[in-house]
């Protein structure tokens, strides 16, 4: 285990500096001064003269590439002060570092993710384990037939019409706020609940059809019939031999949607107006702090990155046989 967790890892840092080097050389190809974008309007060509050699934009771009991976990993110093690693830049539009403005957004990004993910898990897995176990009766027909209609559904159409229902005309709830659960846990839950409600509406439906089928594909394989068999009950068998073979296709859309809801929850932020990663992804492109975006961009590309590790650990321990791949 320890030798394939090492090949993963070895390759990730060689992806993640490949990834920094053409998303560095892709924004540098924009026709356009970074100085000037930096100044602002009504800047003065002093100004931008500054402003270029405090970015150290006066240098070759070689050099400026190799400060700005050297950054990630020791640190940059600036005009406004030192950068400590892992250094992404100062940001055009605000003036603060990259990272630090990642920093104080992911909390909220995170929380949305964590308990929607708990939430769409525990409904879409227990209600397809469910449909699998009850295939054929009218508890699976209403289980499918129920995935297929949520799953037409998306965030910027559902969001609305809870929050119109919820919030603006009955009054039942509170609109959708962010409060760190470390000041108040009851705050936390209550305004996070409302966008973990409906991330869970459409995420469950999706996995709610891959769990049914998935097990029913299980409960078909060979040794799951020689399980039956040798008179074993039909629980242990679906629980300790079908469950654990049907989580490999789970477990591999579940490492993308989570590196998808951590790094590019944009929909689900602006439907809910909460001020995350991904809107901050947004603002920046909006107003060119390219700094800023970078960052956005390569904080995205680690955590894909990291998810793919995790779920191809989940699959060694799943099946052995990935191990030796």
């Amino acid at each position: 285990m320890l030798q394939f967790l090492l090949r993963r890892l070895t390759g990730a840092v060689v992806i993640m500096f490949l990834i920094g080097a053409f998303t560095f050389f892709l924004f540098y190809t924009i026709p356009q001064d970074f100085a000037e974008l930096a100044c602002g309007k009504n800047c003065t060509p002093e100004n931008i003269a500054v402003i270029r050699e405090n970015l150290g934009l006066d240098k070759p771009i070689t050099a400026q590439f190799w400060e700005f991976m050297g950054g990630i990993v020791t640190g940059r110093d600036f005009a406004v002060g030192h950068c400590p690693a892992p250094c992404l830049g100062v940001s055009f539009d605000s003036g603060d570092f990259v990272w630090e403005s990642i920093v104080d957004r992911f909390p909220l990004t995170l929380s949305l993710t964590v308990g929607g993910l708990v939430v769409f898990l525990v409904l879409g897995l227990g209600s397809g384990m469910l449909a699998a176990w009850k295939r054929g009766t009218p508890v699976d027909k209403f289980v499918s037939g129920a995935s297929m209609v949520l799953s037409s559904f998306q965030i910027y159409f559902l969001g609305p019409i809870v929050l119109g229902i919820f919030v603006y005309s009955t009054g039942w709830m509170d609109s959708p706020k962010y409060t760190p659960i470390g000041e108040d846990p009851v705050a936390w839950f209550t305004g996070m609940l409302i966008p973990w409600a409906v991330m869970a509406t459409i995420f469950t439906a999706q996995y709610t059809r891959m769990a049914r089928s998935t097990m029913i594909e299980q409960l078909q394989e060979e040794h799951v019939r020689t399980a039956r068999a040798k008179g074993m009950r039909q629980r242990y068998v679906f629980f300790r031999y079908a469950w654990r073979g049907s989580l490999t296709p789970i477990v591999t859309i579940l490492g993308m949607d989570i590196s998808a809801l951590l790094t590019g929850a944009v929909v689900t932020e602006f439907t809910f107006d909460l001020a995350g990663v991904g809107r901050l992804a947004v603002d920046s492109s909006l107003t060119k702090d390219l700094p800023m975006t970078m960052g956005v961009m390569l904080f995205g590309a680690f955590f894909i990155l990291l998810m793919n590790i995790i779920v191809d650990m989940a699959y060694a321990y799943i099946d052995p046989r990935v191990r030796l791949a």
